[in-house]
């Protein structure tokens, strides 16, 4: 089994309780379409855990095969450094079949933040080292698709359905106690 080899820091974007009693981790590319499908369990594993649970989010844009996935995981950096990783985030994947520079500039602007400057960290890269620190932190842990996910540090490879990922969460909160 594959283990987590960038442990979660202040440096990550976390939802939950730094005390929560698991952490579930994602590598993720805002562009595919398992990613999209695995996005609302997430939200609702994140419902059904509560305080039990700390979700951390991670890029892994697979620029071959998902060519504004880069821009995307971008765009989210950009937000996050005003505050606002997480509204990034989920306008993404919830606008995902319309994925592309417009929308991007579009969800910037519509959660108040400057899309010229979007714009401007687009042509600089002023984010891409971020995304590529994620990346490469996620193929030194065996990451090879997505989504992965990581559960309190060890990889779950079983299915990213509801009921598999809360099967697996139950099983390490129970080794908690």
């Amino acid at each position: 089994m594959s283990r987590l080899k960038v442990a979660v820091s202040a440096d990550d974007h976390v939802q939950g309780d730094d005390q929560a009693l698991v952490t579930l981790l994602e590598y993720g590319d805002y562009e595919c379409p398992h990613c999209g499908y695995a996005y609302p369990i997430v939200k609702r594993v994140q419902e059904h855990f509560g305080r039990k649970l700390r979700f951390v989010f991670r890029n892994f844009p697979l620029r071959n095969m998902h060519p504004n996935a880069e821009a995307a995981a971008e765009a989210a950096e950009f937000a996050g450094a005003h505050g606002r990783f997480w509204e990034m985030h989920d306008a993404i994947f919830e606008n995902q079949p319309t994925l592309s520079l417009p929308m991007l500039l579009e969800v910037a602007s519509a959660l108040e933040l400057d899309p010229e400057g979007l714009n401007r960290a687009f042509t600089t890269g002023e984010f891409r080292s971020r995304v590529q620190t994620d990346f490469q932190g996620g193929v030194r842990s065996g990451v090879n698709g997505t989504p992965t996910f990581f559960i309190d540090g060890e990889r779950h490879d079983g299915s990213f359905e509801f009921e598999d990922l809360a099967a697996a969460l139950d099983s390490k909160l129970a080794k908690s106690f």
